[in-house]
């Protein structure tokens, strides 16, 4: 898939949003990709992993005996990039503030996983998703995400293999712009307050 037909499968499934964001890490933004929405389509998230799963590197993509991902975005893409794979797709928790495995899920001592997430803007979910991975007997050979916001500046340890690269500004909640700081904020992602 080139990167148009990857915004066009964004955009069909009205996942770009414009606005005043709040980001997971607390960084605002004017736009917003909700993953959800995109993967809320079966088809659409299968074809997203399989062109995803194409991209590795060969010798990494026949390396990876399970996918693991954060919950709560991670979840579906993590299951789709499971299925492209043909191998096992699990999740992370923080039940107690900490990503951890839980329902029964379980890593075999050394078992070789991609920690795949929905979007990476700062990468710190990642690290630590990677992190409890690592403490659950994993590890690490690659990380992957539909999307990195990060403008490329996401160091997460492991090689990285985004499906989109895509440069949407952030910005301190001190230092908005004035058009942005005009706008309610909202926060639309997995740590949103119900």
């Amino acid at each position: 898939m080139t990167d148009e037909e990857i915004l066009a499968e964004f955009r069909a499934a009205d996942a770009l949003l414009e606005g005043h964001f709040v980001l997971s890490s607390g960084l605002r933004s004017p736009r917003y990709l909700q993953c959800a929405r995109v993967l809320m389509d079966p088809a659409r998230g299968a074809r997203l992993a399989e062109a995803l799963a194409a991209r590795l590197p060969a010798a990494i993509r026949e390396s990876i005996s399970a996918v693991v991902s954060p919950a709560m975005g991670g979840v579906i893409a993590g299951h789709e990039m499971g299925r492209a794979l043909g191998v096992p797709a699990m999740f992370l928790e923080r039940p107690e503030g900490v990503f951890e495995l839980r329902r029964g899920f379980r890593l075999d001592a050394g078992q070789r996983v991609l920690m795949m997430e929905d979007v990476v803007t700062t990468g710190l979910s990642s690290r630590e998703a990677i992190a409890a991975i690592t403490r659950a007997g994993g590890e690490v050979v690659a990380a992957a995400s539909l999307v990195d916001r990060s403008g490329g500046t996401a160091d997460l340890g492991v090689p990285f293999f985004p499906l989109i690269r895509l440069e949407v500004p952030t910005y301190q909640p001190d230092a908005l712009p004035p058009e942005l700081a005009a706008i309610p904020a909202i926060k639309p992602g997995s740590r949103a307050e119900a």
